[in-house]
């Protein structure tokens, strides 16, 4: 006899049962999350066959060329959300410059949602033309301004703050993966159901992998800490593992699911003439932090935890060095001229 796989409406069901304080909002916010991942995951099927790729010929808000996938991913989130005011307080994302306040509501009658969700609605779209895998990153916080009605100031917390984060993976399946801080759980869509089912409980990573991963076409714009970890990573040392191997895909979410599986190490470092970096801190570096923390990885710019740093704008950038623990440590170690 088969067994009745586990979907993902009766996992947050389970998991419900679980915490008895629960009232089923956090289950209502990844419902709309799974269903706008099959979605796009549905579009990202046919996008050869319609005229969905290419580019807009807009610009987002990061100053980057948006892709016709990347606009119609990011009105799929909203859509998903439209009706779910009385909940959602707001969607972030990198595709719109100011907060999307999510309606449903006459306004007189709008109750106050109690979450906003940041996004980063199509993660390595420019592989679209490839054929190539891209994602979806998602962040949930609870939406308490510290001033009634100061929307913004509402908005920048700390990733140690996250109500839940994960993301969802296009490639050859569709992956959904998702913390609320009580372990790292995958799903896999079943497209004959229709539905998201459990493939991995409570993953966990290795401390230390044989992987690395960094867009080394930028190597000269690195700070020298960061350029000789990566010359130590190629060094043989066969007593610690080394060389590693090169991978990179550039797709953010690809490269750290990887690492999520095997283990290793994922590099986008400030650069001289920019170091900020390149990664937005609340949709993209914090979520993914969350992910890997809870699978007993490590998340840094170099020199301070992402989840430790309290945001001044929903854009921020930040450099990211995320992976494995002890990986991890060992770059803070050169980075920080301690090695």
């Amino acid at each position: 006899m088969h067994q009745t796989p586990v979907t993902l409406t009766r996992h947050l069901i389970e998991q419900q049962a679980v915490h008895p304080a629960a009232t089923g909002e956090f289950s209502t916010i990844m419902a709309q999350l799974a269903l706008a991942g099959k979605i796009i995951s549905r579009e990202l099927g046919q996008a050869g066959l319609t005229d969905v790729l290419g580019l807009t010929g807009e610009t987002n808000v990061q100053g980057e060329q948006v892709q016709k996938l990347d606009k119609r991913a990011n009105e799929t989130f909203v859509r998903v959300f439209e009706y779910y005011g009385g909940l959602v307080k707001a969607l972030v994302s990198e595709e719109m410059e100011k907060p999307w306040e999510v309606g449903g509501y006459p306004s007189t009658e709008r109750p106050h949602g109690k979450y906003v969700i940041f996004l980063d609605p199509l993660d390595g779209s420019s592989n679209l033309d490839g054929n190539l895998t891209v994602g979806s990153i998602f962040s949930v916080h609870r939406y308490q301004p510290q001033v009634p009605g100061d929307l913004q100031g509402g908005l920048l917390k700390p990733g140690a703050e996250q109500v839940a984060a994960g993301y969802l993976l296009y490639g050859p399946s569709t992956l959904l993966v998702y913390t609320s801080g009580a372990g790292v759980y995958q799903f896999t869509l079943d497209p004959g159901i229709g539905e998201f089912v459990l493939s991995r409980s409570r993953i966990k990573m290795p401390a230390r992998g044989k992987v690395y991963s960094a867009n080394e076409s930028n190597i000269e714009k690195w700070p020298q800490g960061v350029q000789r970890f990566v010359a130590y990573l190629r060094e043989k040392d066969p007593a610690s593992g080394r060389p590693y191997s090169s991978r990179y895909s550039g797709c953010l979410v690809a490269d750290v699911h990887r690492f999520l599986s095997n283990g290793g190490i994922y590099l986008y470092p400030g650069e001289a003439n920019k170091p900020e970096g390149k990664l937005r801190l609340m949709y993209e570096a914090a979520p993914l932090a969350f992910v890997i923390e809870q699978a007993g990885g490590s998340a840094s710019t170099g020199t301070q935890k992402i989840s430790e740093i309290r945001p001044t704008t929903v854009h921020q950038r930040v450099p990211l060095i995320i992976g494995s623990i002890k990986d991890v440590s060992t770059a803070e170690a050169f980075i920080q001229g301690k090695r």
